[in-house]
């Protein structure tokens, strides 16, 4: 499953973005039960493992120019809740995008 999110912020601004709140990434995963990692794999794609509902889920954000794309592997027997992941990305990734830049 991916979602690609529009920007026009420069990569450089969606790291720092990504970078200070990829401690809150877990917030944003219905239920409140979730636990995620995240680790930079170069400097514009940072990976995810998450646990959340006895479910262990790997991921992938990638910085390009314009857009930043979410990609989440789904296991077959999660399949009824794409709707729910893909919207759940499209609005914590809009918002991360549309936060103001600290000064």
């Amino acid at each position: 499953m991916e979602v690609a999110i529009p920007h026009s912020l420069g990569r450089e601004e969606v790291r720092r973005r990504l970078s200070s709140s990829s401690s809150s990434i877990a917030d944003a995963i219905p239920g409140g039960m979730a636990q995620v990692t995240t680790q930079w794999l170069d400097e514009n794609s940072l990976s995810l493992a998450i646990n959340a509902m006895g479910q262990a889920l790997n991921g992938r954000i990638d910085i390009g120019d314009t857009q930043v794309v979410f990609t989440m592997d789904l296991p077959l027997a999660l399949g009824f809740i794409k709707p729910i992941v893909e919207s759940t990305i499209q609005q914590a990734g809009q918002k991360l995008l549309a936060a103001p830049a600290a000064g």
